[in-house]
C-alpha cells in the first residue's frame, strides 16, 4: 500500500525569526544551514541533517524574496514551495527553527566580511552549513573556501556539504522545476524525495463538474506556476486525513479555455470544502489537457482517468508530506 503518513510531523517548539526581531533562546549558538531552499529537496535535506547532527540547535537561514526574484524582477520565477510551504516543510524536519531574511539592496550590497559577522553577531550563531557550491556577498565575491577562511576569524564552526546526485546530475531545484513544467513528476518527486504538493484556498466554481458527476474542489495556483496542464493522480489532506482523488491543472479548452485552475476530483468523499485551505499533492502524470466534441467523450475519458489515477495510487510509494 502507498505510505498515507507524513514523513516528519511538524514540531510545536518550532521559532522563526524574521529582520528587526531578537534571535529566540532556542536559536541563540545554533548551526544553520544556509540557503534559498526552494523546493527544500534531498541536497537541501543533506545540509538540514548535517546542521542537526552537530550536536547544537539546528537551524536554516534563508532569504525573501528569492534573491533571483530580486536580480531579475521582471522574469517570474516558478516557486517549487512558496515561502508559507517551504516554512511548514522546515517545521517538519527536526529543526529548531529558521532565520527569514530579507533580500533587498542593503542584503544585495553586503560583502563577504559584512555577511559573515550578521551571522556571527546578529544572528548569534555557532556554526554554518553551505553547499559545495554555495556564493556569497556582493556580486557573489564569495565562496565556500572563502566562507572556511571568515567563519574561522569570527569563531563559527564551517561544514561544507557535496553534491546529492541522482544518476550523474546534481539534485537542483532547476531540474525539479524543469521536470514539473514538462508533468513529469515521477522526476520531479524522486528529486524532492517526497511528493510535490501545492497549497491554496478552495473556491467556488461553476459547478459543471458536479453535473459531469465529478465535483471538484477548485484552487487558483500562483501565476507564477509553470506546471504543464493536464491530468494527475493526487492526494489531498482533508482536515488532516488523506483522500485519493483525479486533478485537472489546465485552462478547460472544452468549455471555456479561461485561466488556469486546479480542480481536484476527490474518491469517495462528501462534505463542504469552499473557503477551506487545502494542501493536494502529485503522484503522477497521466495525460494532457484536450479538447473534447461531445460531454459523453468527456466523461468516458474522466472514468479512465480516475481507474488510471486509482492505479497509480494504490503502486506509488514516494513519501508524504502533507499526511
Amino acid at each position: 500500500m502507498p505510505s498515507d503518513k507524513p514523513l516528519y510531523s511538524v514540531s510545536s517548539s518550532f521559532a522563526v525569526c524574521r529582520d528587526g526581531e531578537p534571535v529566540p533562546e532556542s536559536l541563540k549558538g545554533a548551526v544553520a544551514a544556509i540557503g534559498n531552499f526552494d523546493g527544500v529537496h534531498r541536497g537541501h535535506r543533506h545540509l538540514i541533517d548535517m546542521a542537526i547532527k552537530s550536536g547544537k540547535p539546528a537551524a536554516v537561514l534563508t532569504f525573501e524574496p528569492h534573491p533571483r526574484s530580486f536580480f531579475q524582477a521582471d522574469k517570474p520565477l516558478f516557486r517549487i514551495t512558496p515561502e508559507p510551504v517551504k516554512l511548514e516543510i522546515f517545521a517538519r524536519l527536526g529543526l529548531a527553527g529558521v532565520f527569514v531574511r530579507r533580500f533587498d539592496q542593503s542584503l544585495a550590497s553586503c560583502d563577504a566580511e559584512a555577511f559573515v559577522r550578521l551571522l556571527a553577531h546578529e544572528l548569534e550563531l555557532s556554526g554554518v552549513v553551505i553547499g559545495h557550491d554555495f556564493h556569497f556577498g556582493r556580486g557573489r565575491e564569495g565562496n565556500p573556501e572563502r566562507m572556511r577562511e571568515l567563519c574561522d576569524r569570527f569563531g563559527l564552526e564551517c561544514l561544507i556539504a557535496p553534491a546529492i546526485v541522482e544518476g550523474s546530475q546534481p539534485v537542483s531545484s532547476s531540474a525539479i522545476r524543469a521536470a514539473l513544467e514538462a508533468g513529469d513528476i515521477a522526476t520531479a518527486n524522486k528529486l524532492l524525495g517526497y511528493r510535490w504538493f501545492v497549497r491554496a484556498d478552495v473556491r467556488h466554481g461553476d459547478k459543471r463538474g458536479r453535473e459531469l458527476g465529478y465535483p471538484t474542489a477548485n484552487m487558483r495556483l500562483p501565476d507564477d506556476c509553470r506546471l504543464r496542464h493536464g491530468i494527475y493522480a493526487v492526494r489531498a489532506s482533508v482536515d488532516g486525513k488523506p483522500v485519493d482523488g483525479v486533478a485537472s491543472f489546465g485552462r478547460r479548452p472544452t468549455f471555456d479555455n479561461g485561466a488556469p485552475l486546479l480542480e481536484t476530483h476527490l474518491f469517495d468523499f462528501k462534505g463542504d470544502l469552499y473557503g477551506k485551505v487545502l494542501d493536494v499533492e502529485f503522484i503522477g502524470w497521466i495525460r494532457g489537457e484536450e479538447r473534447f466534441d461531445g460531454i459523453g467523450a468527456l466523461i468516458a475519458q474522466m472514468d479512465r482517468d480516475s481507474e488510471e489515477a486509482k492505479r497509480m495510487l494504490k503502486a506509488d510509494r514516494t513519501p508524504s508530506m502533507i499526511g
